[in-house]
């Protein structure tokens, strides 16, 4: 630990409260429990320390220095220099919950445009700013669609195309409540498209829950499923992959109410797991209801253009069990690098590398089912992400392709026991063409041996 106080300065901040000794500051505390013993190391210089540090994180491999196929949730995406270079200005990376708006106009606008472009890429009509992540977005909409119903439905279906982790947070939030989570249980039909649900929804339903493009990667219109769930009383949300919506119809235009994702594709690293960013869209009649920070543009007392916090819901801060959701906090660093991320590349750039990401994933794909012994598991339309039935199992594959540098897909039977030997693969733009037919020429190796 580095402390930047002198004998000097210690000394005499202990005069300015009246005390001789810094022990003394502890008096009220046992004195077997005052000082205990740490067991800690010998100090290191900071030269010291650094090279340490530097030899640990030398031991991990990461997607610099592997090829990697790996998704699920988190991609590897290329991330322009220019977020990082907004993102470590002080006047942001310092920055907090902006209480004063009068004080925080930059901080403000920031997220004003922010909100204005996850608007715009969903199709929807408002956004807030923002969630922890994907799947705690998922789980304030299930909340939201609960307290616009006032607790009279509680009904929830959830897809079995859902990313598990969204599902589970689901899951420990809606513990003991009267909600009743349905349709992905172990005996859902994992192939079946969206229509699976029409069944089960009914006049006790609040909310319909599905991925796009799904866990599985698949792409399904949902606009049939909005209009089933509108017939009766309920509402519709759809879970996005934000790159998709670079060349997708949105889910707005399938008839929506509410929209979330995980914003880590929009100039995100991946970070070995977080911070991500949780999106979140609705209608504008559903506002009121929707937890997080919003941002409106208003104009002062001068004339002159002003960002404020507007539609506020205090009650997050103040009424707890009154409230629709407790969470008020707002990933702001990252929901700044994606909007950077997204006005660097503007509309155009969004869809040239959402159709890198296309091309690239069905050529793979084309290749790894052409081989003996491994083929696609499903014919439906799919963006850059698709599941591949292999000859071993996944875990073996993996380990054999770390020896050719080669990070593999997700292992599906982690979650889903039905799909032993089936990998979830992941193509981005950052995979070269070197690298997929490296990757093909490795899953070869591995059938033949």
């Amino acid at each position: 630990m580095f402390t930047p106080h002198t004998d000097a300065d210690r000394e005499a901040m202990l005069r300015a409260i009246g005390i001789d000794h810094l022990a003394d500051l502890f008096k009220v505390v046992p004195a077997k429990h005052r000082f205990p013993d740490l067991a800690l190391p010998p100090a290191e210089t900071e030269m010291e320390a650094v090279a340490e540090l530097q030899n640990l994180a030398w031991a991990n491999e990461s997607a610099r220095d592997l090829a990697c196929f790996l998704g699920a949730g988190a991609y590897n995406h290329y991330v322009p220099a220019a977020v990082d270079a907004v993102l470590r200005r002080g006047e942001f990376l310092t920055a907090y919950t902006p209480y004063q708006p009068e004080l925080s106009q930059g901080t403000l606008q920031a997220i004003f445009e922010y909100q204005s472009l996850v608007a715009a890429l969903t199709g929807m009509d408002v956004s807030n700013a923002s969630h922890y992540d994907g799947a705690t977005a998922v789980a304030e909409a299930v909340n939201m669609a609960y307290a616009n119903f006032r607790g009279k439905r509680a009904k929830i279906v959830l897809s079995p195309a859902l990313h598990p982790q969204y599902r589970q947070t689901v899951r420990t939030y809606s513990t003991d409540s009267p909600l009743q989570l349905v349709g992905d249980g172990p005996e859902s039909d994992l192939n079946a498209g969206p229509e699976a649900l029409l069944p089960l929804i009914d006049g006790e339903t609040a909310l319909v829950v599905v991925q796009y493009p799904d866990f599985f990667g698949r792409v399904y219109d949902y606009t049939s499923l909005a209009e089933a769930a509108h017939a009766a009383g309920a509402l519709l949300c759809v879970a996005i992959n934000p790159m998709a919506l670079g060349m997708l119809k949105t889910p707005g235009q399938m008839g929506a109410d509410i929209v979330t994702g995980e914003g880590q594709p929009l100039g995100i690293p991946m970070s070995f797991g977080g911070p991500y960013l949780g999106l979140f869209a609705t209608r504008k009649e559903f506002v009121r209801k929707m937890a997080g920070r919003l941002v409106g543009e208003s104009i002062d007392n001068r004339g002159q253009l002003a960002y404020v916090l507007t539609l506020t819901a205090r009650e997050q801060h103040i009424r707890r069990e009154k409230a629709t959701s407790n969470i008020c906090s707002n990933q702001g660093l990252m929901a700044l690098g994606s909007a950077v991320y997204m006005s660097l590349l503007g509309k155009n750039g969004l869809r040239q590398v959402a159709e890198l990401n296309y091309h690239k994933a069905h050529h793979a794909a084309a290749r790894i089912h052409d081989l003996p012994k491994y083929s696609l598991w499903s014919g439906a339309p799919f963006f850059n992400e698709f599941v591949i039935q292999c000859p071993l199992p996944v875990a073996e594959i993996n380990d054999l392709l770390l020896e050719h540098d080669i990070l593999g897909g997700y292992d599906l039977s982690q979650d889903y026991p039905a799909l032993t030997h089936h990998m979830l693969v992941a193509v981005t733009e950052m995979n070269s063409h070197e690298e997929i037919e490296t990757l093909v020429e490795a899953l070869r190796e591995v059938s033949n041996g």
